[in-house]
């Protein structure tokens, strides 16, 4: 229970800061060019809000809500009052003073109880906060409508815009703030363990990989496991620290790690089997195994990394075997008891502590750079996976809030947690930049059809294209989340 709490705590803060980026984007736009903003919303708050700020009045209400106000006969009228559970007067009010030239005060503030995004509803404009019918009367000076094509195009952008400079920004922090921590390629004295798609590509465990395509590896880059799985890719590796070998990843490979249930990864690190501990009265207690040994064969199986440790323990569970070791750079056997589990009463010394790791910190102008590269990299591979949706894999692959609260860490880790959020951001503003009804990129489209044919859509149209664009994103959010549901409960 405690790791799903962490887990969807990441995820709410992470999805607070890039929704309020993301509005903000639009809301900044809008005012820049005199538009007004009546609500600025994180999250939705269908019939009441959590908080609801407004700076005219200068209150702050606890559950906040309207009611339809009744007239003279009992009946209900079209007029709404406000309500709330608890009203704070925080200072005097501030009425508006020029209503041409809207300010900040003119729009309330409001955290909703719905976490599914947030908005923000400027005048005039047709969005999921509004509709046609409500655009009857002229248009006035500070509506959206009113204004030009190229500033409505920069306050329909400006929400993309902001979440992938947030992006930007939090790569440049981490580089700046953590550096970057790496094994070098050809450090890596006993090479690599792949997935059994790469082994069919020829590859076998054991091997160096030295280059992708004809780029060296280069071991900051985080990408570079991505690389691995790329249809057509040319992977070069050393074999027995001696020979050269390239094999050419086949067609499909990237789309079968698109699979929800396929939870390993492409190539993992060979640790060398090195005692780092050992557990009073188990079985390599009583065979003398010390701490600092190095464990190279189980029976018959030799072990030179933890993945064959492993399986030929399993295999000899229950049984009395002769263990190979090298200690002090003598090799040595002793007779050791492996448990009915498949184990010695052993603990491994970590990959940081047997291999050289590179720790690089960079300054301000440098972090600068790789900031933007992961950025542009991060948008341009997430770009190219989208092909895998098309395929049957992709569209099982697709999930909702329970997927992305677990790609993040079981506790709670604030490297982790920027890395993720900044990906996020990345994915947040692809999505968005989508031509679909509803979104930012489907307003964006209609704007730059007019700037072409010099024809602006009517807004009846536009209010039909919304509800369109709403109906397909929900079906799409109700597709996601039962994915995730279906995996949770039934696999």
């Amino acid at each position: 229970m405690e790791t799903i709490l962490i887990k969807a705590a990441q995820l709410i803060l992470a999805f607070v800061i890039l929704v309020t980026i993301h509005e903000f984007g639009h809301y900044i736009f809008a005012r820049i060019y005199g538009m007004r903003v009546s609500k600025f919303y994180l999250f939705f708050n269908p019939w009441f809000s959590l908080l609801k700020y407004d700076p005219r009045k200068n209150t702050l209400q606890l559950i906040a809500w309207t009611k339809k106000v009744k007239g003279k006969d009992g009946k209900e009228t079209t007029q709404e009052e406000p309500r709330a559970l608890k009203t704070f007067r925080l200072g005097k009010p501030h009425p508006s003073t020029n209503p041409d030239k809207p300010g900040w005060r003119d729009t309330l503030y409001g955290i909703g109880w719905l976490p599914l995004g947030g908005y923000c509803a400027i005048d005039g404009m047709v969005d999921e906060t509004t509709d046609a019918s409500q655009l009857s009367a002229e248009p006035q000076p500070w509506e959206f409508r009113a204004k030009k094509p190229f500033p409505r195009l920069m306050v329909m952008m400006a929400g993309v815009i902001m979440n992938f400079v947030l992006a930007i920004i939090i790569y440049i922090g981490i580089a700046l703030y953590w550096g970057d921590r790496s094994i070098p390629f050809d450090n890596v004295s006993e090479g690599w363990d792949f997935a059994p798609e790469l082994k069919a590509a020829g590859l076998q465990d054991g091997d160096m990989p030295i280059r992708i395509d004809d780029t060296p590896i280069d071991n900051t880059d985080d990408m570079v496991f991505w690389r691995f799985i790329q249809d057509g890719a040319k992977i070069t590796a050393v074999r027995n620290h001696t020979d050269t070998i390239t094999v050419t990843i086949p067609d499909g490979t990237l789309a079968m790690y698109a699979d929800p249930d396929r939870k390993r990864v492409p190539m993992a690190l060979r640790v060398p089997v090195i005692v780092s501990q050992i557990s009073p009265g188990d079985g390599a207690d009583k065979a003398g195994i010390t701490v600092g040994d190095r464990i190279v064969k189980i029976a018959n199986d030799t072990t030179p990394s933890y993945s064959e440790l492993t399986q030929a323990l399993k295999e000899n569970a229950g049984k009395t075997i002769e263990v190979g070791l090298v200690r002090n750079g003598l090799p040595m056997k002793v007779k050791a008891d492996v448990s009915e589990n498949g184990t010695l009463g052993i603990g491994l010394t970590p990959p940081d502590q047997i291999y050289d790791f590179d720790r690089i910190n960079y300054g301000f102008f440098e972090a600068i750079p790789i900031g933007i590269g992961r950025g542009v990299d991060k948008l341009t591979s997430y770009v190219s996976s989208l092909k895998l949706l098309f395929t049957k894999q992709g569209a099982k692959s697709v999930g909702g809030f329970g997927a992305i609260a677990d790609m993040f860490p079981e506790k709670w880790n604030w490297e982790s947690f920027w890395y993720l959020t900044a990906f996020l951001s990345v994915i947040l503003a692809f999505m968005n930049i989508l031509p679909i009804p509803a979104l930012d990129g489907g307003h964006a489209l209609f704007t730059l059809v007019e700037i072409i044919t010099r024809r602006k859509p009517s807004e009846k149209f536009l209010g039909y294209a919304q509800m369109v664009g709403m109906a397909f994103l929900f079906l799409l959010l109700i597709y996601a989340n039962f994915n995730d549901i279906y995996r949770f409960l039934i696999k």
